[in-house]
Protein backbone atom coordinates (compact mmCIF):
# COMPACT_ATOMS: atom_id res chain seq x y z
CA UNK A 1 0.00 0.00 0.00
CA UNK A 2 2.84 2.36 0.93
CA UNK A 3 4.55 1.58 -2.40
CA UNK A 4 1.35 2.44 -4.27
CA UNK A 5 1.01 5.79 -2.44
CA UNK A 6 4.65 6.66 -3.10
CA UNK A 7 4.17 5.78 -6.78
CA UNK A 8 1.09 7.98 -7.00
CA UNK A 9 2.91 10.86 -5.32
CA UNK A 10 5.77 10.52 -7.78
CA UNK A 11 3.30 10.37 -10.67
CA UNK A 12 1.47 13.53 -9.63
CA UNK A 13 4.76 15.21 -8.80
CA UNK A 14 5.85 14.49 -12.33
CA UNK A 15 2.63 16.04 -13.66
CA UNK A 16 3.29 19.19 -11.66
CA UNK A 17 6.79 19.44 -13.07
CA UNK A 18 5.40 19.02 -16.57
CA UNK A 19 2.74 21.70 -16.03
CA UNK A 20 5.33 24.09 -14.68
CA UNK A 21 7.41 23.56 -17.80
CA UNK A 22 4.37 24.26 -19.94
CA UNK A 23 4.00 27.61 -18.17
CA UNK A 24 7.46 28.78 -19.18
CA UNK A 25 7.49 32.26 -20.68
CA UNK A 26 6.34 32.78 -24.24
CA UNK A 27 7.66 35.67 -26.31
CA UNK A 28 4.79 37.96 -27.32
CA UNK A 29 5.42 39.23 -30.85
CA UNK A 30 3.76 42.41 -32.11
CA UNK A 31 3.78 43.57 -35.73
CA UNK A 32 3.82 47.31 -36.52
CA UNK A 33 3.09 48.37 -40.10
CA UNK A 34 1.93 51.38 -42.09
CA UNK A 35 3.12 54.61 -43.66
CA UNK A 36 4.78 57.85 -42.49
CA UNK A 37 2.99 58.21 -39.15
CA UNK A 38 4.06 54.66 -38.38
CA UNK A 39 7.62 55.34 -39.51
CA UNK A 40 7.91 58.35 -37.18
CA UNK A 41 8.31 61.06 -39.78
CA UNK A 42 9.27 64.54 -38.51
CA UNK A 43 10.10 63.20 -35.07
CA UNK A 44 13.48 63.70 -33.41
CA UNK A 45 15.10 61.55 -30.76
CA UNK A 46 16.68 64.61 -29.14
CA UNK A 47 13.21 66.04 -28.45
CA UNK A 48 12.23 63.19 -26.14
CA UNK A 49 13.91 65.08 -23.30
CA UNK A 50 11.20 67.75 -23.61
CA UNK A 51 8.44 65.31 -22.66
CA UNK A 52 8.90 64.07 -19.07
CA UNK A 53 6.62 61.01 -19.19
CA UNK A 54 8.77 59.52 -21.93
CA UNK A 55 12.29 60.17 -20.65
CA UNK A 56 14.67 57.31 -21.36
CA UNK A 57 13.06 56.16 -24.59
CA UNK A 58 16.00 57.55 -26.52
CA UNK A 59 18.04 54.65 -25.14
CA UNK A 60 17.93 50.98 -26.27
CA UNK A 61 15.44 48.80 -24.40
CA UNK A 62 17.61 45.76 -23.84
CA UNK A 63 14.74 43.57 -22.69
CA UNK A 64 12.81 44.04 -25.97
CA UNK A 65 13.67 42.28 -29.23
CA UNK A 66 13.36 44.35 -32.41
CA UNK A 67 13.45 43.46 -36.09
CA UNK A 68 12.69 46.06 -38.73
CA UNK A 69 12.70 47.17 -42.35
CA UNK A 70 11.86 50.87 -42.74
CA UNK A 71 11.73 53.21 -45.72
CA UNK A 72 10.98 53.26 -49.43
CA UNK A 73 13.83 53.79 -51.92
CA UNK A 74 16.50 53.83 -49.23
CA UNK A 75 15.54 51.20 -46.71
CA UNK A 76 17.06 50.70 -43.29
CA UNK A 77 17.09 47.15 -41.94
CA UNK A 78 18.10 45.56 -38.65
CA UNK A 79 19.14 42.36 -40.48
CA UNK A 80 17.96 40.22 -37.62
CA UNK A 81 16.98 40.82 -34.03
CA UNK A 82 18.50 43.70 -32.06
CA UNK A 83 17.53 45.62 -28.91
CA UNK A 84 14.56 47.94 -29.41
CA UNK A 85 15.79 51.47 -30.12
CA UNK A 86 15.11 54.53 -32.30
CA UNK A 87 15.93 54.11 -35.99
CA UNK A 88 17.42 56.87 -38.17
CA UNK A 89 17.11 59.36 -35.30
CA UNK A 90 13.32 59.10 -35.43
CA UNK A 91 10.74 58.08 -32.85
CA UNK A 92 8.20 55.39 -33.62
CA UNK A 93 5.15 54.37 -31.55
CA UNK A 94 6.78 51.02 -30.80
CA UNK A 95 9.11 52.66 -28.27
CA UNK A 96 6.45 53.78 -25.80
CA UNK A 97 4.21 50.82 -26.62
CA UNK A 98 6.89 48.31 -25.73
CA UNK A 99 7.90 49.97 -22.49
CA UNK A 100 4.34 50.20 -21.22
CA UNK A 101 3.38 46.67 -22.22
CA UNK A 102 6.59 45.14 -20.85
CA UNK A 103 5.92 46.83 -17.50
CA UNK A 104 2.48 45.24 -17.34
CA UNK A 105 2.94 41.64 -18.52
CA UNK A 106 5.27 38.92 -17.30
CA UNK A 107 6.21 37.51 -20.70
CA UNK A 108 8.97 39.13 -22.78
CA UNK A 109 7.88 40.98 -25.91
CA UNK A 110 9.27 41.56 -29.39
CA UNK A 111 8.48 44.06 -32.15
CA UNK A 112 8.61 43.44 -35.90
CA UNK A 113 8.19 46.68 -37.83
CA UNK A 114 7.87 47.37 -41.54
CA UNK A 115 6.76 50.83 -42.62
CA UNK A 116 7.25 53.29 -45.46
CA UNK A 117 5.87 56.78 -45.97
CA UNK A 118 3.60 57.57 -48.90
CA UNK A 119 2.41 54.01 -49.47
CA UNK A 120 -1.08 52.82 -50.37
CA UNK A 121 -3.22 50.00 -49.04
CA UNK A 122 -4.77 49.72 -52.48
CA UNK A 123 -1.37 49.33 -54.17
CA UNK A 124 1.85 48.90 -52.18
CA UNK A 125 0.16 46.95 -49.37
CA UNK A 126 -2.24 45.05 -51.63
CA UNK A 127 -1.74 41.37 -50.69
CA UNK A 128 -3.07 40.06 -54.02
CA UNK A 129 -1.50 42.41 -56.55
CA UNK A 130 1.17 44.51 -54.81
CA UNK A 131 2.60 47.34 -56.89
CA UNK A 132 4.93 50.25 -56.24
CA UNK A 133 7.13 49.43 -53.24
CA UNK A 134 5.37 46.06 -52.75
CA UNK A 135 5.11 46.42 -49.01
CA UNK A 136 2.96 43.37 -48.35
CA UNK A 137 5.44 40.76 -49.62
CA UNK A 138 8.33 42.68 -48.06
CA UNK A 139 6.62 42.68 -44.68
CA UNK A 140 5.62 39.03 -44.96
CA UNK A 141 9.22 38.05 -45.70
CA UNK A 142 10.49 40.17 -42.80
CA UNK A 143 8.04 38.51 -40.41
CA UNK A 144 8.79 35.00 -41.61
CA UNK A 145 12.56 35.54 -41.50
CA UNK A 146 12.34 37.04 -38.01
CA UNK A 147 10.20 34.18 -36.71
CA UNK A 148 12.49 31.62 -38.32
CA UNK A 149 15.38 33.09 -36.37
CA UNK A 150 13.41 32.62 -33.15
CA UNK A 151 12.74 29.02 -34.15
CA UNK A 152 16.44 28.41 -34.74
CA UNK A 153 17.22 29.84 -31.31
CA UNK A 154 14.61 27.62 -29.68
CA UNK A 155 12.51 30.58 -28.49
CA UNK A 156 8.84 29.88 -28.02
CA UNK A 157 6.68 32.75 -29.29
CA UNK A 158 3.15 33.80 -30.09
CA UNK A 159 2.05 36.49 -32.56
CA UNK A 160 0.05 38.67 -30.24
CA UNK A 161 -1.18 41.62 -32.27
CA UNK A 162 -0.92 43.58 -35.51
CA UNK A 163 -0.78 47.39 -35.18
CA UNK A 164 -1.73 49.22 -38.39
CA UNK A 165 -1.61 52.96 -39.05
CA UNK A 166 -2.15 53.98 -42.66
CA UNK A 167 -4.66 55.56 -44.99
CA UNK A 168 -3.67 59.14 -45.74
CA UNK A 169 -2.29 58.26 -49.16
CA UNK A 170 -5.28 56.17 -50.20
CA UNK A 171 -7.49 59.23 -49.84
CA UNK A 172 -5.74 60.79 -52.84
CA UNK A 173 -6.59 57.91 -55.20
CA UNK A 174 -10.11 57.86 -56.64
CA UNK A 175 -10.22 54.05 -56.78
CA UNK A 176 -8.55 53.43 -53.44
CA UNK A 177 -10.51 55.85 -51.25
CA UNK A 178 -14.04 54.39 -51.65
CA UNK A 179 -12.70 50.84 -51.42
CA UNK A 180 -10.59 51.30 -48.32
CA UNK A 181 -12.90 49.23 -46.12
CA UNK A 182 -13.06 46.36 -48.60
CA UNK A 183 -9.30 46.45 -49.10
CA UNK A 184 -8.64 46.54 -45.36
CA UNK A 185 -10.92 43.56 -44.77
CA UNK A 186 -9.03 41.59 -47.41
CA UNK A 187 -5.68 42.77 -46.00
CA UNK A 188 -6.56 41.47 -42.53
CA UNK A 189 -7.87 38.15 -43.84
CA UNK A 190 -4.69 37.57 -45.85
CA UNK A 191 -2.44 38.25 -42.89
CA UNK A 192 -4.35 35.83 -40.70
CA UNK A 193 -4.09 33.21 -43.43
CA UNK A 194 -0.43 33.80 -44.35
CA UNK A 195 0.66 33.86 -40.71
CA UNK A 196 -1.56 30.90 -39.81
CA UNK A 197 -3.12 33.02 -37.07
CA UNK A 198 -6.90 32.96 -37.63
CA UNK A 199 -7.56 34.85 -34.38
CA UNK A 200 -4.87 37.50 -34.78
CA UNK A 201 -6.01 40.77 -33.19
CA UNK A 202 -5.67 43.96 -35.28
CA UNK A 203 -5.41 47.48 -33.88
CA UNK A 204 -6.41 50.02 -36.54
CA UNK A 205 -5.17 53.54 -35.79
CA UNK A 206 -7.42 56.51 -36.55
CA UNK A 207 -6.00 59.08 -38.96
CA UNK A 208 -5.17 62.15 -36.89
CA UNK A 209 -7.77 64.88 -37.40
CA UNK A 210 -5.58 67.45 -35.63
CA UNK A 211 -3.24 67.69 -38.63
CA UNK A 212 -3.79 70.12 -41.50
CA UNK A 213 -5.14 67.22 -43.57
CA UNK A 214 -7.77 66.75 -40.90
CA UNK A 215 -8.96 70.24 -41.77
CA UNK A 216 -8.45 70.96 -45.47
CA UNK A 217 -9.06 67.33 -46.52
CA UNK A 218 -11.85 66.64 -44.06
CA UNK A 219 -14.17 64.79 -46.53
CA UNK A 220 -11.39 62.52 -47.80
CA UNK A 221 -10.12 61.67 -44.35
CA UNK A 222 -13.68 60.95 -43.25
CA UNK A 223 -14.09 58.52 -46.16
CA UNK A 224 -11.03 56.56 -44.99
CA UNK A 225 -12.30 56.53 -41.42
CA UNK A 226 -15.62 55.14 -42.61
CA UNK A 227 -13.80 52.30 -44.35
CA UNK A 228 -11.81 51.57 -41.20
CA UNK A 229 -14.90 51.60 -39.01
CA UNK A 230 -16.75 49.27 -41.39
CA UNK A 231 -14.08 46.69 -40.66
CA UNK A 232 -13.68 47.26 -36.93
CA UNK A 233 -17.47 47.31 -36.42
CA UNK A 234 -17.90 43.94 -38.14
CA UNK A 235 -14.71 42.16 -37.04
CA UNK A 236 -14.63 41.36 -33.29
CA UNK A 237 -10.87 40.92 -33.49
CA UNK A 238 -10.23 44.33 -35.06
CA UNK A 239 -10.30 47.47 -32.91
CA UNK A 240 -10.46 51.12 -33.98
CA UNK A 241 -7.92 53.09 -31.94
CA UNK A 242 -8.63 56.84 -31.58
CA UNK A 243 -5.49 58.93 -32.05
CA UNK A 244 -6.82 62.43 -32.81
CA UNK A 245 -6.26 63.60 -29.24
CA UNK A 246 -2.48 62.98 -29.32
CA UNK A 247 0.08 65.72 -29.83
CA UNK A 248 1.00 66.84 -33.32
CA UNK A 249 4.24 68.38 -34.54
CA UNK A 250 4.20 72.19 -34.71
CA UNK A 251 5.04 73.30 -38.23
CA UNK A 252 6.06 76.49 -39.95
CA UNK A 253 4.93 79.11 -40.67
CA UNK A 254 1.48 78.79 -39.05
CA UNK A 255 1.92 75.86 -36.70
CA UNK A 256 -0.10 73.22 -38.55
CA UNK A 257 1.59 69.99 -39.64
CA UNK A 258 1.01 66.66 -41.40
CA UNK A 259 2.71 64.35 -38.89
CA UNK A 260 2.50 63.48 -35.22
CA UNK A 261 6.14 64.26 -34.62
CA UNK A 262 7.95 63.26 -31.43
CA UNK A 263 5.29 63.79 -28.77
CA UNK A 264 2.48 62.45 -30.93
CA UNK A 265 4.41 59.28 -31.78
CA UNK A 266 5.08 58.57 -28.12
CA UNK A 267 1.44 59.12 -27.17
CA UNK A 268 0.36 57.19 -30.26
CA UNK A 269 2.20 54.15 -28.88
CA UNK A 270 0.52 54.50 -25.48
CA UNK A 271 -2.91 54.33 -27.17
CA UNK A 272 -2.07 50.96 -28.71
CA UNK A 273 -0.55 49.70 -25.46
CA UNK A 274 -3.64 50.66 -23.47
CA UNK A 275 -5.91 48.90 -25.98
CA UNK A 276 -3.80 45.76 -25.94
CA UNK A 277 -3.61 45.70 -22.14
CA UNK A 278 -7.40 46.02 -21.96
CA UNK A 279 -7.66 43.09 -24.36
CA UNK A 280 -5.61 40.87 -22.03
CA UNK A 281 -7.16 42.24 -18.84
CA UNK A 282 -4.08 44.12 -17.64
CA UNK A 283 -5.22 47.75 -18.07
CA UNK A 284 -6.04 49.29 -14.70
CA UNK A 285 -7.14 52.91 -14.54
CA UNK A 286 -6.51 54.85 -11.36
CA UNK A 287 -9.66 54.92 -9.23
CA UNK A 288 -10.52 58.45 -8.10
CA UNK A 289 -13.66 58.15 -6.04
CA UNK A 290 -15.39 61.03 -4.32
CA UNK A 291 -15.92 59.35 -0.95
CA UNK A 292 -17.97 62.10 0.67
CA UNK A 293 -20.34 64.33 -1.25
CA UNK A 294 -19.04 67.87 -0.61
CA UNK A 295 -22.33 69.79 -0.70
CA UNK A 296 -25.13 69.75 1.85
CA UNK A 297 -28.43 68.47 0.52
CA UNK A 298 -30.76 71.29 -0.49
CA UNK A 299 -27.93 73.75 -0.97
CA UNK A 300 -27.31 75.43 -4.30
CA UNK A 301 -24.34 74.38 -6.41
CA UNK A 302 -22.40 76.65 -8.78
CA UNK A 303 -21.65 74.58 -11.86
CA UNK A 304 -18.88 75.65 -14.23
CA UNK A 305 -18.60 73.99 -17.65
CA UNK A 306 -15.18 74.01 -19.34
CA UNK A 307 -14.94 73.21 -23.04
CA UNK A 308 -12.52 73.46 -25.93
CA UNK A 309 -9.62 71.95 -27.80
CA UNK A 310 -5.85 71.48 -27.43
CA UNK A 311 -5.07 73.85 -24.57
CA UNK A 312 -8.29 73.33 -22.65
CA UNK A 313 -7.35 69.66 -22.72
CA UNK A 314 -3.75 70.47 -21.72
CA UNK A 315 -1.85 68.82 -24.56
CA UNK A 316 1.65 69.87 -23.44
CA UNK A 317 1.16 70.73 -19.77
CA UNK A 318 3.05 67.96 -17.97
CA UNK A 319 2.65 67.32 -14.27
CA UNK A 320 6.42 67.02 -13.85
CA UNK A 321 6.84 70.57 -15.17
CA UNK A 322 4.17 71.88 -12.80
CA UNK A 323 6.14 70.45 -9.88
CA UNK A 324 9.30 72.18 -11.14
CA UNK A 325 7.36 75.44 -11.22
CA UNK A 326 6.43 74.99 -7.56
CA UNK A 327 2.78 74.32 -8.47
CA UNK A 328 2.63 70.73 -7.28
CA UNK A 329 -0.23 71.46 -4.86
CA UNK A 330 -2.50 72.21 -7.83
CA UNK A 331 -2.26 68.57 -8.87
CA UNK A 332 -3.60 67.17 -5.60
CA UNK A 333 -7.16 65.86 -5.52
CA UNK A 334 -9.61 68.35 -4.00
CA UNK A 335 -12.53 66.46 -2.41
CA UNK A 336 -14.41 69.73 -1.87
CA UNK A 337 -15.03 70.18 -5.61
CA UNK A 338 -17.02 67.55 -7.51
CA UNK A 339 -15.62 66.97 -10.99
CA UNK A 340 -16.94 65.29 -14.13
CA UNK A 341 -15.21 65.03 -17.49
CA UNK A 342 -15.10 63.74 -21.04
CA UNK A 343 -11.62 64.03 -22.56
CA UNK A 344 -10.32 63.52 -26.06
CA UNK A 345 -13.77 63.40 -27.61
CA UNK A 346 -14.83 60.66 -25.20
CA UNK A 347 -11.54 58.74 -25.20
CA UNK A 348 -11.64 58.92 -21.42
CA UNK A 349 -14.74 59.70 -19.37
CA UNK A 350 -15.54 59.82 -15.70
CA UNK A 351 -18.07 57.17 -14.70
CA UNK A 352 -19.19 59.16 -11.68
CA UNK A 353 -18.29 62.33 -9.83
CA UNK A 354 -14.65 62.51 -8.79
CA UNK A 355 -12.65 64.95 -6.68
CA UNK A 356 -11.19 67.72 -8.81
CA UNK A 357 -7.62 66.77 -9.67
CA UNK A 358 -5.15 65.84 -12.35
CA UNK A 359 -6.81 63.58 -14.91
CA UNK A 360 -5.45 62.78 -18.36
CA UNK A 361 -4.03 60.08 -20.59
CA UNK A 362 -0.36 61.10 -20.57
CA UNK A 363 0.56 62.83 -17.27
CA UNK A 364 -0.88 66.14 -18.39
CA UNK A 365 -3.40 68.56 -16.88
CA UNK A 366 -5.71 71.36 -17.98
CA UNK A 367 -6.52 74.90 -16.79
CA UNK A 368 -9.38 73.68 -14.59
CA UNK A 369 -6.97 73.24 -11.66
CA UNK A 370 -5.75 76.84 -11.48
CA UNK A 371 -9.23 78.06 -12.50
CA UNK A 372 -10.73 76.34 -9.46
CA UNK A 373 -7.95 77.69 -7.25
CA UNK A 374 -8.88 81.24 -8.31
CA UNK A 375 -12.54 80.67 -7.51
CA UNK A 376 -11.89 79.12 -4.12
CA UNK A 377 -9.37 81.79 -3.11
CA UNK A 378 -12.14 84.32 -3.72
CA UNK A 379 -14.63 82.32 -1.67
CA UNK A 380 -16.96 81.28 -4.46
CA UNK A 381 -19.15 78.73 -2.64
CA UNK A 382 -20.13 75.18 -3.65
CA UNK A 383 -18.07 75.03 -6.83
CA UNK A 384 -18.57 72.07 -9.16
CA UNK A 385 -16.72 71.66 -12.47
CA UNK A 386 -17.53 69.61 -15.56
CA UNK A 387 -15.10 69.49 -18.49
CA UNK A 388 -15.84 68.43 -22.06
CA UNK A 389 -12.94 68.68 -24.51
CA UNK A 390 -11.51 67.22 -27.70
CA UNK A 391 -8.09 68.46 -28.75
CA UNK A 392 -8.51 66.89 -32.19
CA UNK A 393 -11.62 68.92 -33.02
CA UNK A 394 -12.19 72.21 -34.78
CA UNK A 395 -14.93 74.76 -34.14
CA UNK A 396 -17.04 73.35 -36.97
CA UNK A 397 -17.35 70.09 -35.03
CA UNK A 398 -19.01 71.99 -32.17
CA UNK A 399 -21.59 73.73 -34.37
CA UNK A 400 -25.18 72.43 -34.33
CA UNK A 401 -24.99 71.34 -37.98
CA UNK A 402 -21.43 69.96 -37.89
CA UNK A 403 -19.83 68.94 -41.18
CA UNK A 404 -19.98 66.06 -43.64
CA UNK A 405 -17.70 64.16 -41.23
CA UNK A 406 -20.57 62.97 -39.05
CA UNK A 407 -18.41 60.91 -36.69
CA UNK A 408 -16.55 64.09 -35.72
CA UNK A 409 -19.70 66.02 -34.80
CA UNK A 410 -19.60 66.60 -31.03
CA UNK A 411 -22.24 69.29 -30.43
CA UNK A 412 -24.99 66.76 -29.57
CA UNK A 413 -22.68 64.96 -27.13
CA UNK A 414 -21.66 68.26 -25.57
CA UNK A 415 -25.26 69.36 -24.96
CA UNK A 416 -26.12 65.92 -23.56
CA UNK A 417 -23.10 66.12 -21.27
CA UNK A 418 -24.27 69.48 -19.86
CA UNK A 419 -27.87 68.27 -19.46
CA UNK A 420 -26.84 65.06 -17.73
CA UNK A 421 -24.51 66.93 -15.38
CA UNK A 422 -27.24 69.35 -14.34
CA UNK A 423 -29.77 66.53 -13.98
CA UNK A 424 -27.43 64.53 -11.78
CA UNK A 425 -26.87 67.44 -9.42
CA UNK A 426 -30.62 68.04 -9.18
CA UNK A 427 -31.19 64.36 -8.45
CA UNK A 428 -28.78 64.73 -5.53
CA UNK A 429 -31.09 67.41 -4.13
CA UNK A 430 -29.41 70.60 -5.26
CA UNK A 431 -30.53 73.74 -6.96
CA UNK A 432 -28.11 74.21 -9.84
CA UNK A 433 -26.79 77.54 -10.99
CA UNK A 434 -25.03 77.08 -14.31
CA UNK A 435 -22.48 79.83 -13.74
CA UNK A 436 -21.36 79.70 -17.36
CA UNK A 437 -19.65 77.83 -20.15
CA UNK A 438 -15.95 78.60 -20.44
CA UNK A 439 -14.68 77.90 -23.95
CA UNK A 440 -11.09 78.33 -25.08
CA UNK A 441 -10.94 79.08 -28.78
CA UNK A 442 -9.62 76.41 -31.13
CA UNK A 443 -5.92 76.88 -31.72
CA UNK A 444 -5.94 75.16 -35.12
CA UNK A 445 -8.80 77.29 -36.43
CA UNK A 446 -6.68 80.38 -35.94
CA UNK A 447 -4.02 79.00 -38.32
CA UNK A 448 -6.19 77.96 -41.27
CA UNK A 449 -7.69 80.82 -43.28
CA UNK A 450 -11.15 79.34 -44.10
CA UNK A 451 -11.68 78.28 -40.48
CA UNK A 452 -10.34 81.53 -39.01
CA UNK A 453 -12.69 83.46 -41.28
CA UNK A 454 -15.71 81.52 -39.96
CA UNK A 455 -14.62 81.27 -36.31
CA UNK A 456 -16.74 84.07 -34.81
CA UNK A 457 -19.81 83.18 -36.86
CA UNK A 458 -19.57 79.54 -35.83
CA UNK A 459 -19.14 80.41 -32.16
CA UNK A 460 -22.26 82.59 -32.36
CA UNK A 461 -24.22 79.64 -33.73
CA UNK A 462 -22.98 77.35 -30.96
CA UNK A 463 -23.90 79.87 -28.26
CA UNK A 464 -27.34 80.64 -29.67
CA UNK A 465 -28.29 77.00 -30.10
CA UNK A 466 -26.95 75.97 -26.71
CA UNK A 467 -29.15 78.56 -25.03
CA UNK A 468 -32.17 77.23 -26.91
CA UNK A 469 -31.37 73.54 -26.42
CA UNK A 470 -30.64 73.98 -22.70
CA UNK A 471 -33.65 76.28 -22.19
CA UNK A 472 -31.43 79.05 -20.81
CA UNK A 473 -31.82 82.18 -22.99
CA UNK A 474 -29.43 84.17 -20.78
CA UNK A 475 -26.79 81.47 -20.38
CA UNK A 476 -23.41 83.13 -19.94
CA UNK A 477 -20.51 82.17 -22.21
CA UNK A 478 -16.91 83.09 -21.44
CA UNK A 479 -14.64 82.90 -24.49
CA UNK A 480 -10.89 82.95 -23.81
CA UNK A 481 -8.49 83.67 -26.63
CA UNK A 482 -4.72 83.39 -26.67
CA UNK A 483 -2.71 85.45 -29.17
CA UNK A 484 -3.81 84.05 -32.53
CA UNK A 485 -1.37 82.88 -35.18
CA UNK A 486 0.62 85.81 -36.52
CA UNK A 487 1.30 85.09 -40.19
CA UNK A 488 0.66 87.17 -43.28
CA UNK A 489 -1.68 84.68 -44.93
CA UNK A 490 -4.11 84.46 -42.02
CA UNK A 491 -3.65 87.99 -40.66
CA UNK A 492 -6.04 89.18 -43.35
CA UNK A 493 -8.69 88.06 -40.87
CA UNK A 494 -8.80 90.18 -37.71
CA UNK A 495 -10.13 87.35 -35.58
CA UNK A 496 -9.61 89.24 -32.31
CA UNK A 497 -11.71 92.09 -33.68
CA UNK A 498 -14.35 89.61 -34.83
CA UNK A 499 -14.79 88.31 -31.30
CA UNK A 500 -14.77 91.79 -29.80
CA UNK A 501 -17.69 92.66 -32.07
CA UNK A 502 -19.87 89.69 -31.19
CA UNK A 503 -19.13 90.09 -27.45
CA UNK A 504 -20.14 93.76 -27.64
CA UNK A 505 -23.53 92.79 -29.07
CA UNK A 506 -24.22 90.03 -26.56
CA UNK A 507 -24.52 91.08 -22.87
CA UNK A 508 -24.05 87.46 -21.77
CA UNK A 509 -20.90 86.80 -23.81
CA UNK A 510 -17.56 87.72 -22.26
CA UNK A 511 -14.32 87.80 -24.24
CA UNK A 512 -11.09 87.18 -22.29
CA UNK A 513 -7.87 88.12 -24.05
CA UNK A 514 -5.24 85.78 -22.66
CA UNK A 515 -2.43 87.76 -24.26
CA UNK A 516 -0.15 87.94 -21.21
CA UNK A 517 0.72 84.26 -21.05
CA UNK A 518 4.32 83.25 -20.30
CA UNK A 519 6.55 83.02 -23.41
CA UNK A 520 5.97 79.73 -25.23
CA UNK A 521 8.46 77.64 -27.18
CA UNK A 522 5.89 76.52 -29.74
CA UNK A 523 3.05 78.10 -31.66
CA UNK A 524 -0.53 77.11 -30.83
CA UNK A 525 0.18 74.95 -27.77
CA UNK A 526 0.80 76.05 -24.18
CA UNK A 527 3.19 74.41 -21.74
CA UNK A 528 2.53 73.89 -18.02
CA UNK A 529 3.20 77.53 -17.11
CA UNK A 530 0.88 78.73 -19.87
CA UNK A 531 -1.96 76.39 -18.90
CA UNK A 532 -1.74 77.39 -15.24
CA UNK A 533 -1.86 81.06 -16.18
CA UNK A 534 -4.75 80.46 -18.59
CA UNK A 535 -6.82 78.97 -15.78
CA UNK A 536 -6.14 81.95 -13.58
CA UNK A 537 -7.08 84.38 -16.34
CA UNK A 538 -10.37 82.53 -16.75
CA UNK A 539 -11.03 82.61 -13.01
CA UNK A 540 -10.12 86.27 -12.58
CA UNK A 541 -12.18 87.17 -15.65
CA UNK A 542 -15.23 85.49 -14.17
CA UNK A 543 -14.81 87.24 -10.83
CA UNK A 544 -14.60 90.63 -12.53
Amino acid sequence: MVIIIISLLLFFSGLSIGNAAEKDVTLRVFIFAGQSNMVGSDSKVRDIKNFPPFLGLDKPQKNIKFSYLIGRENKTASNGWIDLQPVNNTVGPELSFARKVSQSVNDPIAIIKCAAGGTHLGGDWNPDQPIGFKMYPLTLKLIRDSLAELDRDGIRYRIEGFIWHQGENDMFEKNYMPNYGKNLKNFIAKWRSDLNSPKLKFYIGELCTKTIWGMDLRPRMYAISQGQREVTDSDPLAEYIPTSHVGVEIGEPVGLHYHYGTLGQLQHGINYADSYLRTVGRKQDRVRSLKNWPYKKGKGVNLFILAGHRNMEGERAFVQDAVKLGEGDLLKDNPNIAFKYSLGGGYRKSTDWEPLGQVSFYDTFGPELSFAQSLKSNNVPNVSIAKFVHSGSQIIDWTPEGSMAKSRHIYPDFISFVEETISDLKTKGHQVRLAGIFYHLSENDMSFYPYRKMAAERIQAIIANSRTDLGMPELKWYISQQLPTDEKGVNRIDVVGDFEKIAKKDPNLFHFKAFSLPPQKKKLVLDAAGIIQLGRIMGEGFLK
